[in-house]
């Protein structure tokens, strides 16, 4: 069952150096408030797993947080590259980063498989890719069993922690989230344990037809964080910022640069209301 925790304490009591952790968002619902918190908290050596990683990985990344990223695009959405990814790829700066990439559809099917409790999931006509030298141990190459029909096999990933933003969580600890979810719900019941920052903790959800409600038994912790997306946005709340978007090019091109923005923005933040607050946003 959940419990309702701080940020700080949701972090410092469920994610520890080394584990797998898979901080899920698609554009929308992207949990920075929790990143940047593992970034205060000097937790480093975490194997990081997204579908599509943009500007919170490449903060942690540059931040040194990570050894290992398991994805399957990386980039600054509508910008361009991700300097600290490219730096620490290319360079081992500020250390190593070992890639596992997949597909989107590979990462689906992991994530899938992974929810449901399956060593593997199965795709057909996925094969003879330039990723396939590269994903020994991941995929294989396996036969129908019905009609001896060529499948490739996806191995499943259970992440030690998923960490999810969304919209609202009732008192009972079952949350909600509407919009663009991408695969929150598939890396929420694959993982170990479930953090789930919200906007708001509400009496009853009012959930919509279509929309996702996970329930209070695969959710571990939950901490409300107003804003806790941005610069992402959380659909019904607030819209994304596209000029920070812009803006994090050039702050993320320069080591030097980045180090001092991460320092005076989110080290020595003593919250993210005070993040936001210091960034002028969300008021």
């Amino acid at each position: 069952m959940a419990a309702f925790l701080s940020l700080e304490d949701a972090i410092a009591t469920h994610v520890k150096p080394g584990m797998c952790v898979a901080l899920e968002g698609f554009t929308h619902l992207i949990p920075f408030a929790a990143g940047h918190e593992i970034i205060r908290q000097g937790i480093t050596g975490l194997h990081l797993m997204r579908m599509t990683p943009d500007l919170l990985y490449d903060q942690m990344i540059g931040m040194g947080v990570a050894d290992t990223l398991t994805f399957s695009w990386g980039g600054n959405p509508g910008v361009g590259s991700l300097h600290r990814l490219r730096d620490a790829v290319e360079k081992g700066w500020p250390n190593k980063l070992v890639l596992n990439e997949h597909s989107h559809g590979e990462m689906s099917v992991a994530y899938s498989a992974g929810a449901a409790g399956l060593p593997h999931g199965l795709m057909k006509g996925h094969s003879d890719t330039d990723l396939r030298p590269l994903q020994t141990g991941r995929t294989a190459e396996v036969e129908c069993v019905f009609t001896g029909a060529p499948l490739t096999a996806v191995r499943a990933v259970n992440p030690d922690v998923t960490i999810l933003h969304a919209q609202k969580a009732d008192r009972a600890g079952n949350v909600l989230l509407e919009g663009i979810t991408g695969a929150a719900r598939d890396a929420a019941f694959a993982a170990k344990a479930v953090i789930v920052t919200v906007e708001e903790i509400v009496d009853d959800l009012g959930a919509p037809m279509n929309a996702v409600v996970l329930p209070r038994f695969v959710v571990t912790a939950i901490a409300e964080v107003p804003g806790g997306a941005y610069p992402s946005y959380t659909h019904g709340y607030y819209g994304r910022d596209n000029s920070f978007y812009i803006a994090w090019d050039e702050v993320a091109r320069d080591r030097d640069r980045f180090r001092d923005w991460m320092d005076r923005h989110v080290v020595k933040a003593a919250s993210h209301g005070a993040h936001l607050e210091a960034l002028g946003v969300l008021a």
